[in-house]
């Protein structure tokens, strides 16, 4: 399915009036011409909408961290100190370097608080993974009639590739269908690592040649591949032929520049930074993130860990959030001294938050009513914290954000127009984000 970026607007009936049915009984005639009834329809669409306000960008590209599971808001950003200990949970919270308070366990990120925004109102209506995953990816509720591409898919869609790199990349898979391309080709996909970057002798798969091919040998399967992709798209027009031909093409450039390979090469990095980012799956995750938006990729989706806590949130947390406080502490600093941090928005998600109160098996259970999400870089402001949970983190008490706020305000930051529309086989107007607002009070 091939998309066409069209802008806000409406367009009328083509069978309406007497010449608009003329149009149409000559549509036959004109198809030989290579005009036929659907590409007749998008073009009078496209006269029909006018282009939407254009934006400059201020970031150029964003690191999304997701969390999946649900992680707990009262151990992480939005603690609760001087609430009861059912509602406090089994931490005490510490102060960061702006008098804000942070989950105990976040030692690290406390000591770059004036470096980071959170948002503590986030919220939306769905208390199941799967919905919740979706509405962080896309901005979107779930519908059972459409599927939305996700954040990257837009990204790639609307800005494309930068020094033969994927314009998207999931670290280390892509573990839900809302990472994908939904209604849009599958060309806009994500690239998928097929490994993590903290196993031992990580590769990156397909990026080289098999090892008895030359480089001439190379570009004759090339060349006789490209002869084979025409034979075929001339018999069969469809988004699976256009889709593998993209794949083919962005992975041959993959393939044939070094630039391209040596930015997955995390052997590239001093020994001392890979320790200090951690020997792990946060700490190696986070640096190749770096490491791929540096080299020029406009979006790197990392997920790290299982925060799904309905039982005995100490001991869980105390496994995974040490490696996540050390790792993202790092990832801004490297990102602040390599002068990246300006250009580089980097967002922490997760589908949803955990229950107030702790349950009886010393958990929290799901939560979408209000949870957090940081933000730090690419134009937003420092040290800042937005919106306000009631005292004991059950619901928004200022300023509630939805899905549709962040999404927006994202694209905000990358100079994509959400309010333009995307059309469909069929002309069906769609918006990048329907509704919401950017936050403005977040922006530096």
């Amino acid at each position: 399915m091939k998309m066409h970026p069209l802008c806000s607007g409406s367009h009328g009936n083509l069978f309406t009036t007497s010449q608009g049915r003329r149009d149409f009984l000559q549509v036959g005639a004109m198809a030989g011409l290579g005009l036929t009834l659907p590409n007749l329809l998008r073009l009078q669409a496209a006269q029909a909408m006018p282009a939407v306000e254009s934006f400059s960008p201020i970031a150029t590209s964003v690191i999304h961290i997701f969390l999946p599971g649900g992680m707990a808001q009262h151990e992480s950003w939005d603690p609760k100190p001087f609430a009861s200990v059912d509602y406090r949970g089994p931490f005490s919270p510490i102060k960061g370097v702006t008098g804000e308070y942070v989950g105990e366990k976040f030692a690290n990120i406390a000591k770059i608080m004036d470096k980071i925004s959170i948002i503590r109102s986030v919220t939306h209506g769905e208390a199941a993974h799967e919905r919740g995953t979706h509405n962080m990816f896309t901005g979107y509720r779930p519908s059972p009639a459409i599927k939305f591409p996700s954040f990257g898919s837009i990204i790639s869609h609307e800005q494309g590739s930068r020094n033969n790199l994927p314009p998207y990349v999931a670290i280390p898979t892509i573990f839900a269908p809302e990472q994908g391309s939904g209604y849009m080709s599958t060309a806009y996909g994500p690239f998928a690592l097929g490994s993590d970057p903290a196993d031992k002798g990580f590769t990156v798969r397909d990026l080289a040649a098999p090892k008895d091919v030359d480089s001439k040998r190379f570009e004759r399967r090339r060349t006789l591949l490209s002869a084979v992709d025409e034979h075929f798209r001339a018999i069969e027009k469809s988004d699976a032929i256009n889709a593998m031909d993209s794949f083919y093409d962005a992975a041959y450039k993959l393939i044939s520049s070094d630039k391209a390979r040596e930015a997955f090469d995390l052997n590239a990095e001093p020994v001392k930074l890979r320790d200090e980012y951690g020997r792990n799956a946060a700490g190696q995750r986070f640096l190749l993130a770096r490491r791929l938006v540096e080299a020029g990729t406009r979006m790197v989706s990392v997920n790290y860990g299982g925060w799904d806590h309905h039982s005995n949130i100490k001991s869980a947390f105390e496994s995974q959030a040490p490696n996540f406080d050390v790792a993202f502490a790092r990832l801004i600093k490297d990102l602040e001294e390599r002068g990246m941090l300006d250009t580089t928005l980097v967002l922490v998600s997760s589908e949803f938050g955990r229950t107030p109160k702790i349950n009886s098996t010393n958990g929290r259970d799901h939560h979408p009513r209000v949870f957090s999400v940081a933000m730090a870089g690419g134009g937003v402001k420092k040290g800042f914290i937005y919106g306000k949970s009631d005292a004991v983190g059950a619901e928004p008490d200022e300023n509630p954000v939805g899905p549709e706020d962040l999404a927006r305000t994202m694209y905000r930051l990358l100079g994509i127009n959400s309010q333009k529309r995307l059309i469909l086989e069929g002309v069906r107007p769609i918006d990048i984000v329907n509704g919401g607002r950017i936050i403005t009070e977040l922006l530096a």
